[in-house]
């Protein structure tokens, strides 16, 4: 899996958020600031062969019931595609 478009992730003040970069910064003008799990995925992201694979990661990683962690993978995910970064 790979992301599409160029993002840095960046700790703020200790919040992590992605922030775009290069021509990225015309097409979205923000920031994404993520949670521990949301920072988790993102890191682990292009890692992974799949979701399958990468809920697989969150798991292992987790302490969390697989139906929540899915939940939670599906609802980031949502928001990296509404955005067109993955």
């Amino acid at each position: 899996m790979e992301i599409k478009q160029q993002y840095m992730l960046r700790e703020i003040v200790g919040d992590y958020v992605l922030v775009p970069t290069g021509s990225t910064v015309n097409d979205f003008n923000g920031l994404i600031i993520l949670n521990e799990v949301a920072r988790f995925i993102w890191e682990n992201y292009e890692k992974a062969k799949d979701e399958d694979e990468l809920l697989g990661f969150i798991l292992d990683e987790y302490e969390v019931e697989r139906d929540v962690a899915k939940a939670d993978l599906d609802e980031f995910l949502d928001i990296l595609r509404k955005n067109e970064i993955v």
